[in-house]
């Protein structure tokens, strides 16, 4: 991973709390589970400080794309590019640590962490970064300022995905890497938390959000692209995508 070592270091010299987009690809990938292939040469591409949303219905093989784009499944083949720095071994915590933030399919919180504890675990070890993560959470999710010592468990499904997107206001995050962030939620909970992606977009975090529900996300996307079975079915502008997305579902357009 010798390309990737270098991008912390060009991130630490822009200003908190957001560093400058990350621009990710992933050429060629064919990636799977065991000897089941769930990727089949899959081109897709995201610039900096752009929205891209990631569609495709139930096992068409998104959360797996998202998996090898932060480095939690090796790739068969093809390959991940970041800021044009191939990665030859992706790790997570080297993903992380060059400023990608992701929030996995089911929130990612611990039921019996408290508010708090879960700022303060995702802050890192310094105490004015807590104390900065904490406030700009409280800000930017009023609820959780006011809940900050109640266990996540006990919060609404809507909470825990805004306490999941704190993750995002950490100093240094460059890209938001979501997988299914209107799942089990109300509409109106679910354009707050598209409203935060938007934000974030303004600032110029990269940004890349699974969703099976198309309209939300093109609402605020950049670009998209359809995925099904495997193969990037559609890929363009928000209005491309939406006019040609029955068609993309169905399999009768390759992107």
């Amino acid at each position: 991973m010798s390309g990737v070592a270098s991008v912390p270091e060009a991130a630490a010299a822009v200003p908190s709390p957001h560093a400058a987009g990350m621009a990710i690809s992933l050429d060629g990938v064919r990636a799977g589970y065991g000897g089941i292939e769930v990727l089949h040469d899959v081109e897709f591409a995201v610039g900096p400080g752009e929205v891209r949303a990631l569609l495709g219905p139930n096992g068409a093989g998104k959360s797996t794309l998202l998996r090898v784009m932060s480095g939690r499944l090796a790739m068969h083949a093809g390959r991940l590019v970041v800021d044009q720095h191939p990665v030859r071994r992706p790790r997570p915590e080297r993903l992380t640590a060059a400023g990608m933030c992701c929030i996995p399919e089911g929130r990612g919180v611990f039921p019996n962490l408290t508010v708090e504890e879960h700022l303060t675990l995702w802050a890192g070890r310094g105490r004015s970064d807590r104390k900065a993560m904490m406030e700009a959470a409280a800000e930017r999710w009023p609820v959780l300022g006011t809940r900050r010592r109640q266990l996540a468990g006990s919060l609404s499904g809507g909470e825990r995905q805004m306490l999941a997107l704190s993750r995002a206001l950490r100093p240094g995050v460059r890209a938001l890497v979501c997988d299914e962030l209107s799942m089990g939620l109300a509409p109106k909970v679910v354009e707050e938390l598209y409203r935060f992606i938007a934000g974030l977009a303004r600032d110029g975090v990269t940004v890349v959000v699974v969703e099976q529900f198309a309209e939300m996300a093109l609402g605020v996307a950049t670009g998209a692209a359809v995925l099904v079975g495997g193969r990037i079915r559609l890929a363009g502008s928000p209005e491309e995508v939406r006019a040609g997305l029955q068609d993309a579902y169905l399999g009768g357009q390759t992107g």
